[in-house]
């Protein structure tokens, strides 16, 4: 791909415009293609939350070279912005620049990707066409040609279902109007759908403690509020995290958490498994059934924060591979599955692990991960500058690694973990380990021990 000259970028989000900003650095064409109206689309809709991680790990560095030659200043890095303040002051800016703003187009949805005059099961001559992406915008569909892809588009809009089997539960499409994904703003917008009912959260990840941790709040103001924790595992304390996570904000989180639970402030509902949802009068029946058991909570509403994945519909006439699990490009499945990777930090990679059978169409950004929940921001960012100087030509930038990442602390076997003994502590000899038992599995022969490849 080294004679690429346009590169289209599908989603303007964070790691959309990152994309863009490398692609001009190159010397390149991007073509930015956003669904929603305006930039930063699916952050607008969580607007109302916190980011884990300061504005440190939130700005990409030639973002940040292009808004430095209009002017623009840096938030302070120590401070944490909400996904609003994130889309005012960074991506708004950006997405503004003379340079930058010509080369995004809004309000259009891509629906479909091919080679021009190639439908996937012809080979011949196949990697000399240059793609051809169909998009919808206002005035219908429109063509556009592009040298390479890079898929951000991210997986807002298609979350995981409320069933425990990866299906949609027995009558989740007709209970729709009960129904929120995600994270409501229950203290804001949305306050007045919950406030003074019983609602129930399904999840466990930080966007079910969070919402959670707000709907105690509310029920602190509005006493009739009621919230309910519907937990698949049988471990309430695998969410409170730890105490040595280096995103500060996660840890605390975690523990305000555990406080309120343990206060009882937060029904619990554990081993739950969601099977089946009715609507009995005016409340949402939520059923669960285990073998031959059978549970039910009544509700007024629910929220599924159970993560998302990716869609990939529109790729469909392209040569991809994906790990069958996790859904994510099949080189990047070792480092972030969730099954075997002990810790919840991933080592940095770029344009060879997202390569695809497809020369010159890569995923980035969360899109990437598929349905592992440990991306970060600053993750993407390393992706699309590997990316970016891959399509470029530049082997040696995008083999080269530019990125150390803060410690998570997250580790999926231990409901508290220490990070310093986490897959035994941190490699201790020269071999290329990212930790002890890593360090062991090598030495010994093999390719490693999940935790790296």
């Amino acid at each position: 791909m080294s004679g690429a000259k346009t590169v289209a970028i599908i989603g303007a989000g964070p790691v959309g415009l990152a994309a863009a900003a490398h692609v001009l650095e190159r010397g390149l064409e991007p073509i930015v293609l956003e669904a929603g109206e305006h930039i930063g689309h699916a952050m607008r809709q969580w607007g109302h939350v916190q980011l884990f991680s300061p504005w440190e790990y939130n700005i990409d560095k030639a973002a940040a070279r292009l808004l430095a030659t209009a002017g623009w200043n840096s938030p302070a890095p120590d401070q944490y912005p909400t996904g609003a303040e994130m889309i005012e002051r960074y991506l708004e800016p950006l997405a503004a620049h003379a340079a930058l703003q010509s080369h995004i187009r809004t309000s259009s949805r891509v629906t479909g990707i091919s080679r021009a005059g190639f439908d996937k099961l012809k080979t011949k001559g196949r990697e000399a066409a240059p793609f051809e992406i169909r998009y919808q915008n206002g005035k219908g569909p429109e063509t556009v040609k592009a040298d390479a892809i890079i898929d951000a588009s991210g997986t807002w809009l298609s979350p995981n279902p409320a069933g425990a089997n990866g299906l949609p539960a027995i009558g989740e499409t007709e209970a729709m109007g009960r129904i929120a994904y995600g994270m409501p703003d229950v203290l804001g917008k949305d306050r007045a759908r919950y406030a003074g009912k019983t609602v129930a959260v399904l999840g466990s990840g930080h966007s079910a403690i969070g919402t959670l941790t707000d709907l105690a709040k509310l029920a602190a103001e509005v006493p009739e509020t009621q919230p309910i924790w519907l937990l698949r595992g049988s471990d309430p304390a695998k969410a409170f995290g730890g105490a040595n996570d280096k995103l500060v904000a996660r840890g605390e989180l975690g523990a305000a958490f555990a406080v309120l639970v343990t206060a009882g402030r937060i029904k619990v509902e554990s081993e739950f498994r969601v099977s089946h949802l009715v609507a009995h009068g005016a409340r949402l029946v939520v059923g669960a059934i285990s073998g031959c058991s059978a549970r039910r909570v009544a509700v007024d509403e629910l929220i599924v924060a159970t993560g998302f994945r990716p869609d990939l519909d529109f790729a469909r006439e392209l040569r991809i591979r994906l790990d069958p699990a996790i859904e994510c490009p099949v080189a990047l499945a070792p480092l972030i599955d969730p099954n075997e990777h002990s810790c919840g930090t991933v080592r940095p990679h770029g344009a060879r692990e997202l390569a695809q059978d497809e020369p010159g169409f890569y995923f980035a950004g969360i899109k990437s991960y598929g349905r592992a929940p440990t991306f970060l921001m600053l993750t993407g960012y390393e992706q699309v500058r590997s990316i970016a100087a891959d399509i470029a030509g530049d082997r040696a930038a995008a083999e080269r690694v530019e990125l150390v990442l803060p410690e998570t602390g997250v580790c999926s076997r231990s409901p508290a973990p220490d990070a310093s003994n986490c897959c035994g502590g941190p490699a201790l000899s020269d071999v290329d380990a990212c930790c002890v038992a890593d360090e062991k599995a090598k030495q010994q022969g093999k390719t490693g021990c999940g935790c790296a490849s």
